[in-house]
């Protein structure tokens, strides 16, 4: 039998993938926060990330219906009006419409998934499909890409407001308020896998399903990247700057 790591050893293991895997890697990322990308580059990715916003509270329905502990779900739930709002016209889903609108894009170009890749649909449905079905602290694991999440939102923050200065400032709204939230979620979502995913079998299996996630989102922008291009304006052919 294959001895449980120590706290420390699993948060490095944990840690480990990000440093590698996760999405900021990414050359769409990495040309996004150089500024390198045109107005139709930047809409391509918002309308496509909107699909995965507006399933985050989907997952987090579905990892609560799993978790049969309440004081489990009373941490969690937050997170479905994080994004849903308490009220019409809050929450991390209307503030991504706004950057929408701020980009250029409508609310119906958003809600209709007028330009929803393939790709990033089967991802972002492969990730909910994921929540459903797995226990829930494995599922819980798969949410820590939060933990490498508030850097790359600053940094992101930085690139919009010095780069693309023809987006509306308050349409960054969305990016604002992931700064602290992320940190918030990262700590609660830490401290539960740290703390329920107590064998090795389910340590192995919570860094697996990080990494899972960690692909996931970079498929994502590979979908995004094949679709409309990544390179510099002056260089790369935007393949379908005529739809945007």
């Amino acid at each position: 039998m294959t001895e449980i790591w120590n706290r420390d050893t699993f948060l490095q293991r944990l840690r480990e993938i990000g440093k590698g895997r996760y999405h900021h890697l990414h050359p769409f990322h990495m040309a996004m926060n150089a500024g390198q990308l045109s107005p139709s580059q930047i809409r391509g990715w918002i309308a496509n990330r909107f699909y995965y916003q507006q399933n985050i509270p989907i997952k987090d329905a579905a990892i609560l219906s799993n978790c049969p502990r309440p004081e489990i779900r009373r941490i969690w739930i937050h997170r479905i009006l994080d994004h849903d709002g308490q009220t019409e016209g809050e929450g991390g889903i209307e503030a991504w419409l706004r950057l929408g609108e701020a980009a250029g894009l409508s609310r119906d170009d958003l809600w209709s998934h007028r330009y929803l890749l393939p790709g990033v649909r089967f991802a972002v449905d492969a990730y909910v499909n994921f929540c459903r079905t797995q226990p829930w602290p494995i599922a819980v694991a798969s949410s820590l890409t939060e933990l490498f999440a508030p850097d790359l939102m600053q940094e992101r923050l930085v690139a919009f407001e010095k780069h693309y200065t023809w987006i509306a400032p308050d349409g960054l709204e969305y990016f604002r308020a992931r700064l602290t939230q992320a940190r918030r979620d990262s700590r609660e979502g830490l401290e539960l896998t740290l703390t329920h995913c107590n064998t090795h079998e389910l340590q192995k299996k919570a860094v697996e399903a990080l990494a899972f996630k960690c692909d996931l989102l970079w498929a994502m922008l590979d979908a995004i990247q094949l679709a409309y291009g990544g390179a510099m304006k002056s260089q790369g052919e935007e393949k379908r700057s005529d739809t945007l």
